[in-house]
């Protein structure tokens, strides 16, 4: 066999449609709270398998109401790799339940390119029926208010963030009201290239952004898959009215700052009422995962925080 597609380090996909992947370290599940919070894996549907991990402060202070907030989050990894159960992610997910004070349910969704788009979309999207289900008979969601709902991920999760809100609003989800959106260096592309896309030196990046799309998308689609180009989303001018609260978040050596800032312009020529856009001048694509002690970060989980307390 073959190599035929190759993330180094991450992955790899041979001639025969295998994949291996590398995990850099996961965090297994405990009961035991650390850093002001607990946690715990679940089941959000076990015939696919789709699974999450819950987070939950310790010491709730009920900054909103006798209920928490529900944050339900979606990883990075070009729809191809990562987990909630990978270090990074899982300090980042824990930090960011004490920090905005909130229940939050990190999802485990089917990888590409065994499980190619709408797949991702679709697992994720069952995760709010999940909570509408089981909020009278899962015990750590007791306190979940599901009336303050938020979505957020990064990279390839903040894509998968636009398009679960996508289909709430298409299908009048009533098991849950999504108040916001906040999507960290969302991962979009197109067939026509950016300016940064096309400079002499990102070769390297665009030809890894094309392995990706061309790993997550479905056989035979181009960039302009809708999945991939928010500008191909297919709603009313009412619906679009319907669309929550948005903060966009963008950095300033990410290779992907550009797709960030054209979303949130898209977003507001859609006249959606809220769009906010935050740059970290200085850092670099899903900085938060690697340095999850960063101050960097620390201004992150505030920004996200208080996005949350005024939508």
């Amino acid at each position: 066999m073959s190599i035929v597609e190759e993330a180094p380090g991450y992955l790899q996909v041979f001639s025969d449609g295998s994949v291996k992947r590398f995990v850099p370290g996961i965090v297994p599940a405990s009961p035991n709270p650390v850093n002001g919070y607990k946690f715990k894996d679940v089941v959000i549907d076990p015939s696919k398998p789709v699974t999450g991990r819950l987070f939950l402060p310790s010491t709730p202070s009920h900054g909103f109401s006798s209920k928490l907030p529900v944050v339900v989050c979606f990883h990075g990894g070009g729809f191809c790799i990562g987990s909630t159960k990978w270090i990074g992610y899982h300090h980042f997910q824990g930090e960011f339940s004490v920090a905005s004070q909130s229940i939050v349910l990190s999802v485990d969704y089917r990888l590409a390119p065994e499980y190619r788009l709408p797949i991702a979309y679709e697992d994720c999207y069952s995760s709010l029926d999940w909570l509408g289900h089981n909020v009278g008979s899962e015990p750590w969601l007791e306190q979940a208010d599901l009336s303050h709902v938020f979505l957020s991920g990064d990279s390839a999760g903040g894509n998968i963030a636009h398009h679960v809100a996508i289909k709430a609003i298409q299908n009048n989800n009533c098991h849950v009201k999504i108040n916001g959106l906040l999507l960290i260096h969302p991962y979009f592309g197109s067939e026509k290239r950016t300016e940064k896309e096309m400079v002499e030196g990102a070769a390297e990046s665009v030809a890894s952004n094309d392995m990706f799309w061309r790993l997550s998308i479905p056989e035979g689609s181009n960039r302009d898959y809708y999945g991939c180009n928010f500008e191909k989303a297919e709603l009313s001018a009412v619906e679009w009215s319907r669309f929550p609260a948005v903060v966009v978040f963008v950095a300033g050596l990410d290779f992907l700052k550009e797709r960030g800032v054209m979303y949130a312009e898209f977003l507001k020529k859609k006249g959606v009422k809220m769009v906010r856009l935050l740059e970290a001048e200085e850092e670099s694509h899903v900085f938060h995962v690697f340095h999850p002690e960063s101050e960097a970060t620390r201004l992150l989980l505030r920004q996200m925080s208080g996005f949350m307390k005024s939508s």
